[in-house]
This record gives structure tokens, sequence and C-alpha cells, in this order.
């Protein structure tokens, strides 16, 4: 069908009154709600008067709890690789406990006392009096100490690996 007077104005009146696209697509007849929207969008329409349901946010449905999957991080907690046992079975090797890294109050140290001998690693909030810098000894020319070597850097074998699991 093509855009009369008539079916213009009728358009017209329709968006003002908030009708949405599908719905003055299906008053109009013989055309589609994109029809509609380009139509609208060449007229330069853009006011629309505000429906009580509009304004109105829907309930929402309830849905199942979904369940969350846990992904480790083999940088922070050691080698957590997968070891295929048979052709369609894979082992998960146990979780390495944790070990809270603790800094002694007498390496920690502010930006001003940094030097390349110490760990960079910073810790807390930068903007409040408790932030500090590990201050540990550095390992092997690294900004960091072992420990937060281990956190900040992670071997490209195990990058590969975890993209070969991910894309599966």
């Amino acid at each position: 069908m093509t855009w009369n007077d008539e079916r213009v104005e009728l358009l017209k009146k329709l968006w003002t009154d908030g009708l949405s696209a599908s719905q003055i697509a299906s008053e109009l007849g013989g055309i589609t709600r994109n029809a509609v929207i380009g139509k609208v969008h060449r007229l330069g329409l853009s006011g629309r008067a505000k429906t009580p349901a509009s304004a109105v946010p829907r309930p929402r449905k309830p849905r199942a709890p979904a369940h969350m999957m846990r992904v480790t991080r083999p940088a922070m907690r050691g080698n957590t690789a997968l070891a295929p046992v048979h052709s369609y079975e894979l082992e998960v090797e146990p979780e390495p406990q944790l070990v809270e890294n603790i800094v002694p109050m007498g390496q920690r140290c502010t930006l001003l006392e940094l030097s390349e001998d110490k760990c960079r690693w910073p810790i807390g909030d930068p903007g409040s009096q408790e932030f500090f810098f590990c201050g540990g000894k550095t390992a092997d020319g690294l900004p960091y100490c072992a420990y937060h070597s281990r956190l900040a850097y992670q071997p490209v074998n195990d990058r590969r690996r975890e993209k070969r699991t991910v894309r599966g």
C-alpha cells in the first residue's frame, strides 16, 4: 500500500496518541512496523503523548535462581589445570590453600620511600591514610616481590591453556 494523505493523517494522530509502531501498522493494515518507523522519521514526528501504561513500570516475572559457575584464576591459586584421565573424562586437581599475604609493619612503605629494590604493589585505597606499598624485596628485576609477581604475572603457557579450555 502507498502513503496517501488520509493514511498519513491517521499515522500522525495515532503516533501523537502514543501508540507503538506495531500497533499503528496493524491499525493501518498492509504495512510493517518498520514502514511506520521510517515514515515517522521522514515526517520528523517526535513528540508523543505519555500514556499512563508507559509511565507505570510493569512487574517483572520472577526468575528461577541461576546456577553460578565458579572460575578460578590460576595465577592466584596455583596450578589448577585440568588433567585428562580418559578421552571423555577430566579430573580436577584439588585447589591449594590460599595463604593470605600479611605485610609486616616494618616492610610497608610510602610512595616517597619506594626504590628499585622494594615491591611496588599498592595495598588499600590510595585516598586513605592507611594506604601503603608492600615494600618487600623485589624478585629478579621485577617491580614486585615474589608473592605479588605471582598475582600480577601469568605464564604464557597457562594463558594459552586457559584460552583452549574456554573455547572448548
